[in-house]
């Protein structure tokens, strides 16, 4: 009979092997081996077999097997297997894995079985190398979010995987504080995961929430799929369905949320968000909102109707991407409503103003030369007011040195000589949001051209004073201009637009100089060794000509009355886009001295003794002016600021403002100093704001969760802050106070404004964590928007519980949710919104 060639080599191999093994054995027979490696010659197989254990080996020649003790191991292509012990058939091509049982008679090393599929740790596992196929009993594995639990799973050649008694759970813990039990669970990896009939088990403890099929997405990164709305009841808007809709998953560029919500009064919304990104390229955000609201009851006559819309666009470019231009967009604008009905964040309701920046800048490389173009959008929620500029075009040339020579060795005077330009292009629109797209308003659209050009130098006078003169000049070119006149039938005053382009040119001088004072006092004392005191004095004239002298035509007269036709000048630039050429002679002399104290003091480090600066005013001034070209009460206010910061902790802003001259009970400033009355000028206006920010140090190992988030959960994190607790911080507060006082004249009474606010969060254990957040209006009398919000890790679950117990967002909720995203649905929720309480 003719032998199988390679069963024969298989023989010969085993036999090989033995002789080695008895050879060890004799020379060091009471020493085993740490590791035992060998690989199964490549015919026997499409690949080879690596295996190692760290005890012993046996292998039985005549039953063409091989049995591996402790931490055992084997690497077949994309397949890897680790137990306590292992048994390899090399005849059926199979391999058995079971964990061991140690001193104490708990199992320990059970078999773990990895390929590209997943992961499985097991009590007993059967594989096949030829087939692929594959036995697993009392299995846990991983699966994207979740976990797998089953007593018996079978894998066949499709790498589809069959679960008995299977367990879906987002519990890592080897016991889960829950799971969606299922007779039978089949798992396509990559794919899905499909249970039949399924019901929730809680703490070991059935519920009765029972499906008749589970269906488990099971696919890594974007997914398209149903988005599951919240349901409840509002007393003013009836039975709804919020936040609803589809997801789209597309591709690792962009994704799509279609969402809305509906309520059984006939009120509804709908919202539509995009998130695009492309890397070392560009990212950013498109989100518009439509809500339709009705407030009371639809069969009653008073009942009303709000419609709003909202629009947010973020882009940002990386800087990478083209270092030369750049484009960004940071777009809030819609309705002055829309925030007061479906603001989900406390913030949104107390937001009275939307701004808006869509920009593009390019710097020509190799030259001076820069263009940017701008949109901008300010709106105010409680004036309705918006200011749009649209567009803002922007050329400008860099400071140049026009008459320096780069070949003369020797500096001359004019080389500091300095010339930048400006050129802007501008066009605006104001108007109240019911009006804005009116005939009316577009055509009351300003628009202009400015061309600026300073010219500046700086030079050293006696070593330590900088001079600095400068040359401003302008020119504003306007394509319409103003007339007025009175209409004597009945005496209203008439202005016309006249169009046509008229220039409207400025220039004026200024010369300033400054040098910096030092004030150094040493001690003798062990902590205490200096302190400096820096003194900064500036002074600065300027003159500016009286532009509405008739030699400039920028200003005309007219009779505002038909008593007296007393003349009243007036700008015919007046509504003007860059505003009206000053008028009146300016010559003036401002005086400005700013102060810094630090102290240096001895601190004691581990490498010894060292001296640290400390500040002790971060910022003392006071400035105040004199104008040469009035007749009379040629002294300005007089302006104090301060800045410090005491004990690392404590923040202080302070601002004073005194006017020099008496007033009388008109409120008309006379030509007597208050200086007279034995006091420097009369309070016009102060404020002190006082703020602090306490915490404690992080905890040594705590790592940010930038370190331990995909970047889909930091996408979410950065766009819902209010989502994340922060548990390595143990407790913060900030608290901000602020009193302001205001008296411009006797005939004016005093106010006197103040408020407190303060929010923070303390972590009462590992597991609980609890912020408020409030404040005081000391002139209502009243506290300020409130909310309480407590947090409790659940492990797998976590519990939030939100409260605004008074004011217009009177509401509590409390939620209570498994945390992966893959079951978000799973909660259960209870809540009354602001709506509710109206």
């Amino acid at each position: 009979m003719r032998s199988n060639p390679v069963k024969t080599y298989f023989i010969l191999a085993c036999l090989l092997i033995t002789a080695l093994l008895r050879t060890s054995a004799q020379t060091a027979p009471a020493v085993k081996p740490d590791t035992i490696t060998k690989t199964v010659p490549k015919p026997l197989l499409d690949d080879k077999v690596d295996y190692t254990a760290d005890d012993s080996m046996i292998t039985d020649i005549t039953n063409q097997k091989a049995y591996l003790y402790n931490h055992a191991s084997v690497v077949y292509q994309d397949m890897t297997l680790k137990a306590g012990y292992i048994e390899i058939d090399f005849k059926n091509n199979t391999v058995y894995a079971y964990g061991v049982k140690d001193s104490t008679g708990k199992e320990v090393q059970r078999p773990d079985f990895k390929n590209k599929d997943g992961q499985y740790v097991a009590g007993f596992i059967a594989y096949n190398f030829d087939t692929k196929k594959g036995k697993i009993k009392d299995v846990i594995t991983q699966q994207d979010e979740g976990f797998i639990h089953g007593s018996d799973i079978k894998k066949d050649t499709g790498d589809v995987y069959y679960v008995k008694d299977g367990k879906y759970t987002t519990c890592d813990l080897d016991h889960p504080h829950y799971y969606i039990g299922a007779k039978k669970i089949k798992v396509i990896p990559e794919d899905k995961i499909i249970t039949g009939p399924a019901e929730l088990w809680i703490a070991d403890i059935p519920t009765p929430l029972v499906l008749p099929f589970g269906y488990f997405p099971n696919k890594k990164g974007r997914r398209s799929g149903i988005l599951m709305p919240s349901y409840g009841e509002s007393v003013n808007w009836g039975f709804f369905l919020k936040d609803g809709g589809f997801y789209f998953g597309g591709n690792e560029y962009m994704d799509l949320a279609l969402t809305g919500d509906i309520y059984s009064n006939g009120s509804y919304g709908a919202r539509a968000a995009t998130n695009y990104r492309k890397r070392y390229r560009f990212d950013g955000g498109l989100n518009l909102s439509y809500s339709r609201t009705l407030n009371g009851d639809v069969e009653l006559p008073n009942t009303t109707v709000e419609n709003n819309f909202f629009v947010r666009w973020r882009h940002a470019q990386d800087p990478k991407a083209h270092p030369s231009s750049r484009f960004s967009a940071d777009v809030n604008a819609g309705s002055s409503r829309y925030n007061k009905f479906n603001g989900s964040v406390t913030g949104d309701y107390l937001q009275s103003n939307f701004m808006s920046n869509i920009s593009y800048s390019k710097t020509f490389t190799g030259t001076p030369f820069n263009f940017a173009a701008n949109a901008r959008h300010n709106q105010n929620t409680i004036t309705k007011k918006m200011d749009i500029t649209l567009p803002e075009l922007t050329f400008s040339m860099n400071r140049i040195n026009p008459f320096k020579n780069k070949q003369r060795v020797t500096n001359k005077w004019y080389d500091k000589i300095g010339i930048s330009a400006t050129a802007n292009a501008r066009n605006e629109i104001s108007a109240y949001d019911s009006t804005l797209f009116t005939d009316q308003t577009l055509q009351q659209m300003r628009n202009g051209v400015r061309l600026s050009v300073p010219i500046s130098t700086s030079f050293n006078v006696l070593k330590y004073f900088t001079v600095t003169p400068l040359i401003n000049t302008s020119s504003t070119m306007y394509f319409k201009t103003i007339e007025k006149h009175l209409d004597a039938e009945t005496n209203t005053i008439i202005t016309d637009t006249v169009p046509g382009t008229v220039f409207a040119n400025e220039f004026g001088l200024s010369a300033s100089v400054n040098t910096r004072l030092y004030g150094d006092y040493y001690f003798r004392t062990k902590r205490l060794k200096q302190i400096r005191h820096v003194a900064v004095p500036q002074l600065t004239a300027s003159y500016r000509p009286d532009f509405s002298e008739t030699k400039y035509g920028y200003y005309k007269t007219f009779a505002a009355d038909t008593i007296s036709y007393k003349p009243t000048q007036y700008s015919i630039f007046q509504n003007g886009v860059f505003g009206s050429p000053a008028a009146g002679r300016s010559g003036t002399l401002n005086f400005s001295l700013n102060n810094t104290i630090e102290a240096k003091r001895k601190t004691e480090s581990d490498s010894g003794s060292v001296f640290k600066k400390v500040s002790l005013i971060d910022n003392f001034g006071v400035s105040f002016a004199y104008n040469m070209a009035v007749v009379k009460r040629n002294w300005s206010n007089i302006n104090f600021t301060g800045r410090t910061r005491l004990f690392k902790a404590l923040d202080i802003n302070a601002s004073t403002t005194l006017n020099p001259y008496q007033i009388d009970t008109a409120g008309v400033e006379l030509e007597r100093f208050e200086w007279n009355n034995g006091r420097l000028g009369r309070l016009v206006n102060s404020y002190v704001t006082l703020s602090t920010s306490l915490h404690p140090k992080t905890k040594q190992g705590a790592k940010p969760v930038s370190n331990n988030a995909t970047q889909d959960q930091m996408d979410y994190i950065n766009s819902h802050p209010e989502a994340y607790v922060d548990f390595n911080i143990p407790w913060n507060l900030s608290v901000f106070y602020t009193i302001n006082y205001s008296r411009p004249d006797l005939a004016s009474s005093e106010i006197t404004t103040q408020s407190l606010s303060f929010n923070g969060d303390v972590s009462l254990t590992k597991k609980w964590k609890v912020s408020l957040s409030s404040g005081y209006d000391f002139t209502s009398k009243k506290m300020t928007l409130t909310s309480i919000n407590i947090y409790r890790d659940l492990h797998c679950w976590e519990m939030r519980f939100n409260w605004v117990p008074f004011g217009f967002r009177q509401s509590f909720s409390i939620d209570i949710n498994v945390k992966a995203s893959v079951l978000k649905d799973l909660k259960l929720s209870r809540r009354k919104d602001w709506q509710d309480y109206q």
